[in-house]
């Protein structure tokens, strides 16, 4: 499956501006291996004395960023397996700021900020590829918005490749 398949009804209309970031070339499954090789190599060519860099007051690092990608993972990843074994509960949203504030991303070497994005990514993988084409298309409520699991999929690495170009934009120049 890939992202031309999605319809505007599988996700929230704030996604919009996250999904232009995947193209067609790979599948579902496709992009969550090969997008996470692409972000660490990206990460691991960013000068060190860049890691702690803000652009502006109350922005967060590149560490900091990493850790909002893993954590939003960890919670797309969660509202997918809701969604695929047909729970019907909504979801609730969460308040990335409040997340970020509560990490400890500073204090932790990029290596181990790395390891960790490239296991959740591992779980996430084997977990996409553990559904069936109905559970993919299932759909549930998430922050107040139907989402179908596919459409979780590609946020997870039309996300990540968001705050690649925030970063090429802010904190590379």
């Amino acid at each position: 499956m890939k992202i031309t398949e999605l319809s505007n009804t599988e996700y929230a209309p704030y996604c919009e501006t996250y999904l232009p970031n995947v193209d067609d070339t790979y599948t579902l499954t496709e992009w969550l291996e090969v997008s996470v090789h692409e972000f660490v190599h990206f990460i691991q060519d960013i000068p060190m004395d860049r890691h702690g860099y803000r652009y502006a007051e109350g922005k967060w690092t590149i560490k900091e960023i990493i850790q909002h990608v893993i954590d939003t993972e960890r919670i797309f990843a969660y509202r997918a397996l809701r969604i695929s074994r047909n729970d019907k509960t909504p979801l609730p949203g969460f308040d990335e700021n409040d997340y970020v504030s509560n990490t400890d991303a500073e204090n932790r070497s990029l290596q181990d900020i790395l390891t960790e994005l490239a296991l959740v990514r591992q779980s996430s993988l084997v977990m996409f590829k553990s559904f069936s084409q109905e559970q993919l298309l299932r759909r549930g409520e998430a922050s107040g918005h139907e989402v179908s699991v596919r459409a979780l999929g590609f946020l997870i690495t039309a996300h990540q490749y968001h705050h690649m170009k925030v970063f090429k934009e802010r904190y590379l120049e």
